[in-house]
């Protein structure tokens, strides 16, 4: 799976732009806020229909547009695609593939896979759970269609009866309906839960070996997957804590509580493990997934690097660059030196500069920017 071309117009800082990257190692170098990032925002939009950033649509478009678009031309399984995306500051955005609309923007999934590793992603084991529950939503909404439609089901469900048990307050006749919202975060968060743990299961099987070589041996790395509660539990537990939901007018189990935990040789990471053991870890974890997607695809997905070598040092850098092979790949920093030391097979090097790109013919010698 290769993009063979990108347009933008109006996105971000880039009135227009037309890319024909690389089928391997792509960098984008230049100083902070120049908008390397945006190239890897429209990538990811591309491929999930959203931002990795969390932006909003509208956040998206250039200052004084009120539409931006994205083209993305990309080579899968011997065949073409054309993804266009129409981002509308006060309407709903237009997706079309091969110039066919879309009816619903999760239709998207599946055709671009993308796996981004940021600066953000280190944090997944010392910040809260919603960042891990994150990363597991995000992965299995692009490689397993069910799940996208179960999660996407169950979080309106968990919407509409948070904002039901805001209302009883003032309008009790409503309990009627109440019981309409619990069947449905009952059956389908059940669904979540089993396809989590599949999931996780999936991982432990690549990741153990992943993390034992990238720590010489030393370091046997494993995750442990914590529903809030599940199994003949969950509906007991979903029941007998209504008049609690009531009380404070919120959902308290479900998966949107799930907790993902991760263990070095029996000890949890977040707790007893160095910085350095959780960089690692994560970088375990980002390897691991482009391994899960491989498998599950039968292809290479499109890797975003964005900016991410910078956080890690240079033995981490060289360990994650090792496992890039022959997978598209999208890089941004402040200078190429780091990568001509890793004699990485660079296809094509971008310098940017406040929204206007320059493609060098050859490597830059030594330039680095700060």
């Amino acid at each position: 799976m290769i993009i063979q071309s990108l347009e933008l117009q109006n996105f971000r800082n880039y009135e227009t732009l037309k890319l024909f990257p690389g089928e391997k190692v792509n960098i984008f170098f230049g100083k902070n806020a120049q908008g390397k990032t945006n190239i890897l925002e429209s990538i990811y939009v591309s491929g999930t229909s959203k931002s990795h950033r969390l932006s909003k649509d509208k956040e998206m478009i250039a200052f004084g547009s009120e539409e931006a678009h994205i083209k993305t031309m990309v080579e899968k399984n011997n065949s073409l695609y054309q993804i266009d995306y129409h981002l509308k500051k006060n309407k709903k955005k237009g997706i079309a593939v091969n110039r066919i609309p879309l009816k619903k923007a999760s239709e998207i999934f599946g055709i671009l896979n993308v796996v981004v590793f940021s600066p953000e992603d280190l944090d997944i084991i010392k910040d809260g759970p919603a960042l891990r529950r994150k990363f597991m939503d995000a992965e299995l909404c692009q490689i397993d269609k069910v799940y996208l439609y179960d999660l996407t089901v169950y979080q309106k469900a968990l919407l509409q009866r948070n904002k039901l048990l805001k209302e009883l307050e003032m309008n009790p006749r409503l309990m009627q309906t109440l019981d309409v919202w619990d069947d449905q975060l009952m059956t389908y968060g059940e669904k979540i839960i089993v396809r989590r743990e599949q999931f996780i299961n999936e991982i432990n099987e690549i990741i153990g070996e992943i993390h034992l070589s990238i720590t010489g041996g030393k370091e046997k790395l494993k995750l442990v997957y914590h529903p809030n509660s599940n199994g003949d539990n969950y509906r007991k537990e979903f029941k007998s804590n209504r008049q609690r939901d009531l009380r404070f007018a919120q959902t308290h189990v479900g998966p949107h509580k799930d907790e993902l935990e991760f263990y070095i040789n029996g000890n949890e990471v977040r707790k007893f493990g160095s910085q350095g053991q959780q960089r690692t870890a994560v970088l375990s974890l980002k390897i691991a997934e482009i391994e899960i997607v491989k498998k599950v695809i039968h292809d290479q997905p499109v890797l975003l690097l964005d900016d991410v070598l910078s956080e890690l040092d240079k033995e981490r850098q060289t360990l994650l660059l090792n496992h890039i092979g022959d997978i598209q790949t999208f890089i941004t920093c402040t200078g190429v030196d780091e990568f001509i030391k890793n004699r990485l097979e660079i296809n094509r090097i971008y310098r940017v500069d406040n929204g206007i790109i320059t493609e060098y013919q050859d490597i830059p010698e030594q330039e680095v920017l700060i």
